[in-house]
């Protein structure tokens, strides 16, 4: 008697497709094998706030120091310094609050640029 083997293999890991759905519908909006392209999927994911994080983080710090000495100069040499302690303040404050738009404007643009690769390795996971 020959018997034949025929076998039928199927891996599914609704972690994996949720993870691929959630960053897809990112990019929908506005490798070799599957695991080297899921890697690739989450570091293309990534490198799309990256950038906008480093200036917004950068703008907020310098900003909130620039707020500080503004600060001290209006409490600790307000009798010659108040009123450039208001505009130093003022000018750290205006920073502190454009750091969000600008990590929003700066990953947008980023998503944008990078969305084609997003979704078409997405697709190709999901298949």
């Amino acid at each position: 008697m020959n018997e034949k083997n025929d076998t039928f293999s199927y891996i599914y890991s609704s972690e994996t497709q949720k993870e691929i759905l959630s960053i897809r519908k990112k990019y929908e909006t506005d490798g070799q094998s599957n695991g080297n392209k899921l890697e690739r999927l989450r570091k293309l994911d990534r490198s799309a706030s990256r950038p906008g994080t480093i200036v917004s983080l950068t703008i907020g710090i310098i900003s909130s120091l620039i707020f500080g000495l503004g600060m001290s100069c209006i409490m600790l040499w307000s009798e010659n310094l108040f009123i450039p302690g208001i505009i130093i303040g003022i000018t750290g404050l205006a920073g502190i609050i454009a750091a969000a738009p600008i990590y929003s404007i700066i990953t947008k643009k980023r998503r944008k640029k990078i969305a084609p690769e997003i979704i078409r390795l997405s697709e190709e996971l999901m298949k």
